[in-house]
């Protein structure tokens, strides 16, 4: 397997709207001599290129396929109503799902919510994409709702978006396959978890606090010889001579 230990690379692959830089620059720092490859892919291929071993492992969308995959979700993405700029619901920073009651909402094929229909009244048919979803709301042909990340990506400027609360959700992950955990594989889970360079799987160092105190060591004993005080007492004073 390319993450093995002693391999002369590291594949990564990604999804769209999902920004991997951050990760790959402290790969760069830590582990110069492995170089990283990213492999950008779409939202429906990328379980099974970690799952077929195509690459070492994949930043993807969940919910999705997780047979025989290793999934560490990372972090929640708020989702989104993308709308022309001069439509009504601009008016709102927050929309709810009842909003769109009246809307034409499209439901793209690479959907990645996980629902089996969005709010709001089904177009005629689903555009093939979330990139052909954005260009039929930017015609007037309804709205679209997507992660807040895909919405980004798709930016164009006479369209905004706006935050539609009370739907599902979704989560990126990092996933790789179950049949084994290479030394590259931990070194890029320390990496997303935020582990330090020194942390070991996770354990932090202990803090001078945590590192036990040093035994004190007894005061050395004056020594005895010449000039040096007497058994049981100091000097005394000298006898006068009669």
């Amino acid at each position: 397997m390319a993450g093995s230990v002693g391999s002369s690379s590291f594949t990564l692959a990604y999804v769209p709207g999902v920004t991997p830089g951050k990760w790959v620059r402290i790969w760069n720092e830590r582990v110069p001599s492995v170089p990283l490859h990213l492999v950008a892919t779409p939202a429906a291929a990328a379980a099974d290129l970690a799952r077929g071993g195509e690459v070492d492992a994949a930043l993807l969308r969940l919910p999705t396929d997780r047979d025989g995959l290793h999934a560490i979700p990372l972090y929640t993405e708020t989702t989104v109503v993308v709308v022309p700029k001069d439509h009504v619901i601009t008016a709102a920073d927050e929309v709810r799902p009842e909003d769109l009651a009246d809307e034409i909402v499209q439901h793209p094929l690479d959907d990645t919510l996980g629902w089996d229909r969005p709010p709001g009244r089904p177009a005629f048919e689903r555009p093939a994409d979330t990139a052909l979803a954005v260009e039929l709301v930017a015609a007037g042909v309804g709205l679209l709702v997507v992660p807040q990340s895909l919405a980004r990506l798709h930016h164009r400027k006479d369209l905004t978006y706006r935050t539609l609360t009370d739907v599902p959700q979704s989560q990126v992950a990092l996933s790789w396959p179950d049949a084994e955990t290479t030394d590259l594989m931990e070194r890029f889970i320390g990496i997303v978890r935020g582990r330090t360079v020194n942390s070991t799987r996770g354990r932090p160092e202990p803090t001078p606090k945590q590192r036990p105190a040093a035994k004190k060591q007894p005061a050395p004993k004056p020594a005895r010889g010449k000039g040096g005080p007497r058994p049981g007492g100091g000097r005394g004073k000298p006898r006068r001579r009669s």
